[in-house]
């Protein structure tokens, strides 16, 4: 009878132990899910540009930009362009800017997505400021690029028919560094 008590005892341990670590994880394995299956409009990150097929059809997609911060992000922070035209398949290069209207530096980080969401999947960003920290003096303004392509199997997915229009949102917050 002891040892039945103190079996259950070291797998309640063990169980708790475990459902701790998967709290700890979650942020980050949520993350890569998003990343890696598009849920939830997360775009795709490639550190690469696909050759184009000069034999797939053209299409051309409005791009729009959208900009945000965070409820205690003081800083001012939007799209150069509000929106462009890209042909699928092709890379294209867009801006956004970010000032620091405060007298003291200040930290951010920024989170995005993509809507309609069915197309995140499809929206490949080569270089973007995104989950990078970014640091900005007191009254500093910078330009952040994002260097983008729309995946050509875009074209091949019946779901992306009636879709002419993707929105890229990112929203800046506070850099927690608690």
């Amino acid at each position: 009878m002891r040892i039945e008590k103190k079996t259950i005892f070291l797998y309640l341990i063990a169980m708790i132990l475990f459902m701790f670590a998967l709290s700890y994880a979650s942020v980050p394995l949520y993350r890569v899910f998003c990343q890696v299956t598009g849920y939830g409009g997360t775009a795709q990150i490639l550190d690469y540009v696909p050759l184009v097929d000069e034999e797939l059809p053209k299409r051309i997609l409005t791009i729009r930009f959208n900009a945000d911060v965070g409820v205690e992000m003081p800083w001012k922070f939007a799209p150069i362009q509000k929106e462009m035209k890209v042909l699928v398949g092709e890379s294209a290069l867009a801006f956004y800017e970010a000032t620091n209207p405060t007298d003291h530096d200040l930290i951010g980080i920024s989170t995005y997505n993509v809507t309609p969401q069915q197309a995140g999947i499809y929206f490949n960003k080569i270089q973007c400021f995104c989950f990078d920290e970014q640091m900005l003096k007191s009254q500093e303004s910078i330009d952040m690029p994002v260097f983008f392509f729309i995946d050509p199997d875009f074209l091949e997915d019946p779901r992306m028919n009636e879709i002419d229009t993707i929105t890229l949102s990112y929203t800046f917050f506070v850099a927690d560094h608690a």
